[in-house]
């Protein structure tokens, strides 16, 4: 599927991919100055903004919508891009770098340990499938525990970007939801097995003090750093550190 973009800029190919029920909007205090040196793409994956629903919504199947999207572009033909993902934005760009050819990942906010999502997500999941007044009622909560020290006027922006369609949700959420444990950590083994090349993991909520190792333990070339209290928008409630992060794991792939 070809997704809806934009694209910005000139330089080396960059591509930023969104979280659940947001846009490629939602990155949009970092689109001009990313766009300074880069040649940015910006998606809103399938059932998210201007694109269109799919009937499955699973990693490698959002991955391939942003590489069909790349090369009806015509984008990154000569060099392969750097791929920043935020939330299930982060999901998608690991599946596309087991995949796809990358110069490198990063992931923002989104521990690839589904087994430890799985037991969170839980406890909401009777809202998520209920009707729609208890599915809007859980991605409040999930989303109002997610702001951290975000500015009002950010929290007011990116909730008014947030589109919670319950079928693609579902879609996204579903695989979490109807697999083991087990099953969950045998899928993440074999994707992160593709995973061949620089890979940065930041959070700005802590994944645990055993996620580092466990996370390097599946990508060797994995680097995990907190930014403590950060909340689940770093990359947005500190814009300048974020900018120069992505600027030196730029000049170091």
């Amino acid at each position: 599927m070809e997704l809806a973009y934009e694209r910005h800029g000139s330089g080396a190919p960059l591509v930023l991919v969104h979280g659940i029920t947001e846009r490629g909007e939602s990155w949009r205090p970092l689109v001009e100055p990313l766009a300074a040196h880069n040649d940015l793409l910006v998606v809103d994956l399938r059932g998210h903004g201007a694109s269109p629903q799919g009937d499955v919504y699973d990693p490698a199947t959002l991955a391939t919508d942003v590489h069909d999207t790349a090369i009806a572009a015509g984008f990154g033909q000569t060099t392969a891009p750097v791929m920043i993902g935020h939330s299930l934005g982060g999901i998608v760009v690991s599946a596309y770098a087991a995949a796809f050819a990358t110069r490198g990942v990063i992931n923002v906010d989104q521990p690839l340990r589904l087994a430890s999502f799985k037991e969170t997500l839980g406890q909401i999941e009777s809202m998520v499938r209920g009707d729609p007044a208890a599915f809007e009622s859980a991605i409040g909560m999930v989303f109002s525990m997610m702001n951290g020290p975000l500015q009002p006027d950010e929290v007011q922006r990116i909730s008014a970007l947030r589109d919670a369609d319950q079928s693609v949700v579902l879609g996204v959420w579903g695989t979490v939801f109807d697999s083991s444990p087990e099953a969950l950590d045998a899928q993440i083994e074999a994707l992160a097995a593709g995973i061949q090349v620089p890979y940065l993991s930041l959070h700005g909520i802590d994944p645990g003090p055993e996620y580092a190792a466990w996370l390097s333990g599946l990508v060797p070339s994995a680097m995990v750093e907190v930014w403590p209290e950060h909340g689940h928008y770093p990359h947005i409630v500190d814009q300048a550190r974020f900018l120069g992060r992505v600027a030196a794991f730029q000049a170091s792939v």
